[in-house]
């Protein structure tokens, strides 16, 4: 991953003065007294050119090392935060595989078991609440730390599988720390100046990265006499991102911390409101928070039921659990290997070229293409519907994965383009916080609705959910919304 921070020195690295140095969205020029030397020394050179010369020379290793020392602390924070999203992604792919074991254990239907999704839905609103008044007050460090020792905490009272009213009330737990630290991650770099839409695209390939892995160990545990352990893993990892955190970051605000890395600070707000007001202000945030709620409530539908359905309704084994780590495998691999498209944002028509020997593409941008995908998704959900196999439904889940992964990235960027920059890490707390929500209030609506109707329902659900992407798309702003 190459990151090229900004120099705070004053002067550039040691590259020609027509060449700009690439930045996190700042290019630094050289200052008026650096280009007077650079001619003096041009015009009269005389033995005494080197001791004008040495200066420069100093700058300049000073400059470069300042950015040695930008790139390592960049790598150190994005490797920091894609670990806390990695573990995010772990949490939320543990479920589908421990749920079947959950109703046998604790004896619990569908509506029951479901509970612990909306005692996460809890936890995800507060923690939206926590996002917004805290964030300018105790900062992104603070915050982030206190998102990891709840994870902890969570998982300490989960490990021992106690009775299932504490075991569903830790989920409040889970629920707050995963939208505390989803929201300041994502505001950490929706922040970066330069390159910021490829750094979220790897941000949540993290995020589908763990909730791949977890499945395959859940799965395992499944079919163990001690199935909670599987929370003791969890345990460990937690710990460790407590441990990251803390050090990298060290309860900085997150203005510090990019200063850190070499970034100039952006602007600041100058309206009378608080923030608070001024972000739910904005119809943008409402309209995305919304998507959100609908996405995450999709994507963590599909990775909680998938199993039981594919159980249930197609005949298969325990081994079924796997087909949760193909889906979140498809969303990790989907939001790195659609990063062309979503970036380049065309596509070319070979067919066309053949006959008029000529570059047509048709544009696609950013915006158009979830329409794209949100196609693909549901064809290849009335495939896992109307397929009666195993394996067919199994394939057709991991590419609806490929084609929800670069969804939520997309819709991250969208935001730093109609959100004032001061209002940034608040609304996309709000947003993620809101989305959360719904990754765990509509799973519970789809057990509910299994448990009265049988599973076969969670099909036509889900793509009836998906029917709603495109509707709250259109509605988003195509330009930042002017506060009064």
């Amino acid at each position: 991953m190459e990151f090229s921070p900004l120099s705070t020195s004053g002067i550039g690295p040691a590259t020609p003065a027509t060449e700009p140095v690439k930045t996190l969205g700042f290019e630094p020029s050289l200052p008026a007294t650096h280009n007077e030397l650079i001619m003096m020394t041009n015009l009269n050179p005389s033995p005494s050119a080197s001791a004008v010369n040495a200066p420069e020379n100093n700058d300049s290793a000073s400059s470069s090392h300042d950015s040695s020392a930008h790139i390592l602390r960049a790598r150190l924070q994005l490797g920091a935060i894609c670990w806390s999203l990695f573990l995010a992604g772990w949490n939320d792919g543990t479920s589908g595989p421990l749920i079947p074991r959950m109703q046998r254990v604790y004896h619990a239907s569908f509506l029951i078991v479901s509970l612990v999704f909306v005692i996460s839905s809890m936890g995800f609103i507060f923690g939206a609440a926590v996002n917004m008044h805290w964030t300018d007050k105790h900062g992104f460090g603070r915050l982030m730390v206190l998102g990891a020792a709840c994870q902890v905490a969570a998982y300490s009272i989960q490990a021992p599988a106690p009775p299932f009213p504490l075991f569903a009330a830790s989920f409040f737990l889970n629920g707050l720390t995963i939208s505390i630290q989803n929201a300041q991650a994502n505001a950490y770099v929706a922040s970066l100046r330069f390159n910021s839409e490829m750094y979220l695209g790897m941000l949540h390939a993290c995020y589908g990265a763990g909730a791949l892995c977890s499945p395959l160990v859940a799965t395992q545990f499944a079919q163990m006499d001690h199935w909670s352990f599987h929370y003791l893993a969890s345990l460990g990892m937690a710990v460790l991102n407590v441990i990251v955190l803390t050090l990298t970051f060290r309860f900085r605000l997150l203005s510090e911390c990019l200063a850190l890395i070499g970034q100039a600070p952006g602007d600041t707000s100058t309206h009378d409101r608080s923030n608070f007001r001024q972000i739910l202000s904005l119809k943008s945030v409402h309209v995305l928070g919304f998507f959100a709620l609908m996405y995450a409530g999709v994507e963590v539908s599909i990775g909680g039921w998938i199993t039981t359905y594919l159980i249930d309704v197609r005949g298969a084994g325990p081994s079924a659990g796997y087909t949760t780590s193909g889906f979140f495998g498809g969303i990790m691999i989907g939001r790195v290997a659609l990063l062309w498209l979503n970036k380049k944002g065309r596509i070319p028509f070979e067919i066309l070229h053949s006959v008029f020997h000529a570059d047509l593409f048709l544009q696609i941008g950013e915006r158009r293409v979830l329409y794209l995908y949100v196609a693909l998704a549901m064809s290849l959900e009335f495939v896992v519907w109307f397929v009666p196999s195993f394996i067919g439904g199994a394939v057709a889940v991991s590419l609806v994965g490929v084609f929800l992964g670069p969804m939520y990235p997309i819709m991250i960027s969208r935001t730093s383009q109609v959100v004032p920059r001061w209002l940034l890490s608040g609304s996309i707390g709000w947003i993620a916080g809101f989305g959360q929500a719904g990754s765990a209030i509509l799973p519970f609506i789809t057990g509910a609705i299994a448990s009265k109707t049988g599973i076969r329902t969670v099909q036509p659900l889900l793509i009836s959910l998906m029917a709603m992407f495109p509707i709250l798309w259109a509605l988003v702003p195509n330009s930042p919304q002017r506060i009064d």
